[in-house]
C-alpha cells in the first residue's frame, strides 16, 4: 500500500500476518506486533503458542492487551491515507484544484491546506466549524434554517441547529453534538469490548468441542477393539449380525462427530458476522465526523442475531451406543442367535417402504391384481402393449418404485408357492432377453424350486439349507453398504445376504412368481404393508 507518508513507515505499520494496516494491535512477549483478531485466529488451531513472526514458542497463552499507543498511530495513519485518496477538492482552487483537506460548516465551503489559512489566522474564522473534507457537505446543514447542525435532540433522536433548538425542539432535550458523539463512541468502545470477549468465548467453545469429540474418538477405539475380541465366536457362527450392530454404533460416532462440526461451523459463522460487525464499529468509533458517527450509530444499535451459548456444553456431543441391546443379548448363551436375529430384522424393518407392482414391467403371461399388490403366472399370454419397459422373455415384474440411496425393506407372502423368486434388479437390466439371475447382470435374488430347494442366486449358485419352509419373506437393501439381505419374517431369522456389492443404477423391487406349473403354482405372490411396531429390542 503506497502512500506520501513512505513505504517504510507503511511497513513498520503492517501486521505480517495480513498484511494490513493494524486494527487493535497487540504485542507478544517476544516484542512483535499482530492485529488482535489475525494473533487469536493464527492460535485458534493449535495447542502450543508462538509468535508467527520470529516463532519462540510460550509455555502458556499470553494475556495480550491492546497497544494503545500504536493503534492511535495506526489510526492517523489510516486517516491520512483516506485523506490522500479522498475525491473532495477544494472550491477555492481556480487553476490547478488541489484536494480539500477540510470542510467549513459556516462557510458550507471545503478548502485546500493553502486556502484554509485564513480561518486558522482570522479572528472570526476561527469561530467556524470545521469537518474533515466531505462531499455531501448538505448533508451537514439543516435544510430548514440553512445553519450548521450543531446540536443533537436525545427525545427526537436527530440532529437540529441552533435555530431549531428554539423553535420545534425548544423543550426537547438537546446537547451539543461533540457530547452525543462522545457518548456514543463511549458506548462503541463498550460494544467492541463485549464482541471480543464473545469472539474469545466461541473460539474457546470451538476448542473444547474438538477436544471432547477427540477424547471420545479415542475411548471407542478402545472399546471397539475389546468388543472385537468379546465377540468373535459370535462372529463365527451369526455371519455378520455383529457386524451390522457394529455399523450401527459407528454411525452414531459419525452423527456425534457430525453434531459437533455443525456446531463449530455454527460458532465460527458468528465469529465471522462479530468479526465484520466489529470492523463496523471500529471505522465509526475513530471518525471526527460527529453526525456521521451518531447516524451510523443509530443503524448498527442492533447486535448481529447469535445464540446464547452458556446452556452448550461439550457433553452433549454424545454418543448414543448400541451397548444395553448387546448386554442384553449376551444374557444367555443358549438364545444369543435368536436374539440376535430378531434386533436384526427389527432393526431393518424400520426401514419399510410400500411397495406396489408396475404393469408397464410385467411379463405378458403375469397377471397383476389387488392395486398392485398381488402377482401370478396366468398360464396364458396377455394382450398387453409394447412398453421398453417390460420383460419380454423373462416372467418376473418390478415394483414401481426405484431406490438410488439409503435404505429400504419389503415384505412378500409366498405361503403355499412351489416356486418363486425374490430381490432387487438394477434399472439398466436388458428386459428383452432371458434373465441370468446373478450379482454380475444385475439381480440379486433368493429362490425356490420344485417346492423345498432353496438357492441364492450368486455365481455359482449357493444351495441354502433353512430349517423352515418361510411363508412370508422380508427383503432389505443398503445402498451405501452395498448389502440385500433376506429374512423369514415369521420365525426371524436371516436367510442370505449379499454383500460387498456396488450398486450405481437405481434398483428396483423384483418378484417372480415362478410357472403356473397346470395350477399346483398358481398362488400369488402377495405384497404385505401392515404397519411394524418396533418394541424393546432396538430400546
Amino acid at each position: 500500500m503506497a502512500s506520501s507518508s513512505g513505504p517504510a513507515l507503511n511497513e513498520e505499520l503492517q501486521c505480517s500476518i495480513c498484511l494490513e494496516v493494524f486494527t487493535d494491535p497487540v504485542t507478544t512477549p517476544c516484542g512483535h506486533n499482530f492485529c488482535r483478531t489475525c494473533l487469536s485466529k493464527c492460535w485458534t488451531n493449535t495447542q502450543t503458542c508462538f509468535c508467527p513472526f520470529c516463532k519462540e514458542k510460550f509455555s502458556k497463552r499470553p494475556d495480550l492487551k491492546i497497544n494503545t499507543t500504536l493503534r492511535e498511530v495506526a489510526q492517523h495513519f489510516k486517516e491520512k491515507l483516506k485523506l490522500e485518496e479522498s475525491g473532495v477538492f477544494c472550491d477555492i482552487c481556480e487553476v490547478r484544484k488541489q484536494k480539500a483537506v477540510k470542510s467549513c460548516l459556516m462557510c458550507q465551503s471545503s478548502y485546500c491546506d493553502s486556502h484554509l489559512e485564513p480561518h486558522r489566522r482570522v479572528p472570526r474564522l476561527k469561530k467556524h466549524t470545521l469537518i474533515n473534507a466531505v462531499e455531501n457537505l448538505e448533508d451537514y446543514i439543516c435544510q430548514k434554517h440553512e445553519r450548521p447542525l450543531e446540536m443533537f435532540c436525545r427525545d427526537d433522536q436527530t440532529c437540529v441547529c441552533l435555530s431549531c433548538t428554539e423553535g420545534d425542539h425548544r423543550t426537547h432535550n438537546t446537547v451539543p453534538i461533540e457530547e452525543e458523539s462522545r457518548k456514543k463512541k463511549d458506548q462503541l468502545v463498550q460494544r467492541q469490548t463485549d464482541i471480543h470477549q464473545m469472539i474469545e468465548d466461541r473460539m474457546e467453545k470451538i476448542q473444547e468441542i474438538k477436544h471432547s469429540v477427540e477424547l471420545r474418538k479415542r475411548k471407542r477405539e478402545k472399546k471397539k477393539s475389546s468388543r472385537v475380541e468379546l465377540f468373535t465366536d459370535l462372529i463365527r457362527s451369526i455371519e455378520r449380525c455383529q457386524s451390522e450392530l457394529l455399523k450401527m454404533m459407528e454411525e452414531q460416532q459419525k452423527e456425534a462427530e457430525k453434531q459437533a462440526e455443525d456446531l463449530i461451523k455454527e460458532l465460527q459463522q458468528e465469529i465471522t458476522e462479530l468479526k465484520k460487525r466489529n470492523t463496523e464499529l471500529e471505522q465509526i468509533s475513530h471518525t471526527d465526523d460527529h453526525l456521521h458517527l451518531i447516524q451510523m450509530c443509530s443503524s448498527l444499535s442492533i447486535h448481529p442475531h447469535i445464540k446464547n451459548w452458556i446452556w452448550i456444553s461439550s457433553d452433549s456431543v454424545n454418543v448414543n451406543s448400541l451397548y444395553r441391546a448387546v448386554t442384553e443379548l449376551k444374557k444367555t448363551q443358549e438364545t444369543l442367535n435368536e436374539k440376535l436375529s430378531q434386533i436384526e430384522l427389527k432393526c431393518v424393518q424400520t426401514f419399510r417402504v410400500d411397495v406396489t407392482l408396475d404393469p408397464d414391467t410385467a411379463n405378458p403371461y403375469l397377471i397383476l391384481y389387488d392395486y398392485g399388490k398381488k402377482v401370478s403366472d396366468g398360464d396364458i399370454k396377455q394382450n398387453v402393449p409394447e412398453n421398453p419397459k417390460r420383460f419380454d422373455k423373462s416372467s418376473c415384474v418390478l415394483a414401481k418404485e426405484g431406490f438410488s440411496s439409503g435404505r429400504f425393506y419389503y415384505e412378500v407372502e409366498v405361503n403355499g408357492k412351489t416356486g418363486w423368486g425374490l430381490g432387487v434388479a438394477r434399472e439398466s437390466i436388458n428386459r428383452k432377453r432371458t434373465i441370468v439371475l446373478t450379482p454380475e447382470e444385475g439381480v440379486w435374488t433368493v429362490i425356490l424350486e420344485n417346492e423345498n430347494q432353496y438357492s441364492a442366486c450368486e455365481d455359482p449358485s449357493v444351495s441354502l439349507s433353512l430349517r423352515v419352509k418361510p411363508e412370508k419373506v422380508g427383503v432389505f437393501v443398503d445402498y451405501e453398504e452395498g448389502l440385500v439381505s433376506f429374512y423369514d419374517v415369521d420365525s426371524r431369522s436371516h436367510i442370505y445376504s449379499f454383500t460387498g456389492q456396488t450398486f450405481t443404477d437405481k434398483l428396483y423391487p423384483y418378484f417372480y412368481p415362478g410357472l403356473n406349473d397346470e395350477g399346483k403354482n398358481s398362488k400369488p405372490l402377495i405384497i404385505t404393508h401392515e404397519l411394524i411396531y418396533v418394541d424393546s429390542y432396538l430400546m
